[in-house]
């Protein structure tokens, strides 16, 4: 099964793919985790996507379809593949349709997360991690025990985005809105949508994703 989690940015679409993973054995492509794979992988690919990054250019439409072709032509995801942080724009879904189509597979679901824009920016602005084990915390809903130890690692490592503030994330949310909703409509037509509620706990949008999911 071949699927595309959709929402804003703080929807939990990460961790939600990871909970398919870890269930499915789904292959998760993320855009990001790619280029930066490719970036150190010496390849072909690899050497474009460093020269393309390293003049602080956008990597291209191209390129990342590229680096998808390269993951499905190595058997990933032969169980599934959800794809994380791609398509962005209408034009990358033609394009990933193509490719799909071209290798005699298709895309079976697209998972929209609706969520709240204001609850949205609460969860982004107030998430904190630690910097050595990737601990994943927040002002509001999870504090560590003791507030200068990772609960998990023991470490005094607590980092927190730069762009992880209220008018960054409004900036995120408005390119969202302009350059991804559009795909909502583009998939709702080809018959592809399932919509979920993405502010439950995540348990709750957990199964409301399996159940969207079912034939």
């Amino acid at each position: 099964m071949n699927i595309i989690l959709l929402g804003p940015p703080g929807a939990g679409k990460g961790t939600q793919a990871r909970l398919l993973v870890e269930k499915h054995g789904f292959v998760q492509l993320s855009t990001g985790d790619m280029l930066r794979a490719a970036r150190t992988s010496g390849t072909e690919m690899g050497k474009q996507v460093a020269a393309v990054m390293d003049r602080g250019d956008l990597v291209t439409d191209e390129i990342v379809i590229g680096l998808i072709a390269e993951q499905l032509d190595t058997g990933a995801g032969a169980k599934g593949v959800i794809f994380d942080g791609f398509p962005r724009t209408l034009a990358q879904a033609d394009a990933l349709s193509e490719l799909l189509t071209g290798r005699g597979a298709r895309l079976d679901a697209v998972v929209e997360m609706r969520v709240d824009d204001e609850a949205v920016i609460r969860r982004i602005s107030g998430r904190f991690t630690c910097d050595r084990c990737g601990e994943v915390y927040h002002d509001d809903t999870k504090r560590p025990a003791d507030p200068e130890a990772c609960d998990k690692c023991g470490e005094n490592k607590f980092k927190r985005r730069a762009d992880d503030n209220a008018d960054s994330v409004r900036t995120r949310l408005l390119a969202y809105y302009r350059e991804t909703s559009p795909l909502i409509g583009y998939y709702y037509a080809k018959g592809q949508l399932r919509s979920v509620d993405g502010m439950g706990e995540i348990d709750a949008v957990h199964t409301a994703i399996e159940s969207a999911l079912r034939p």
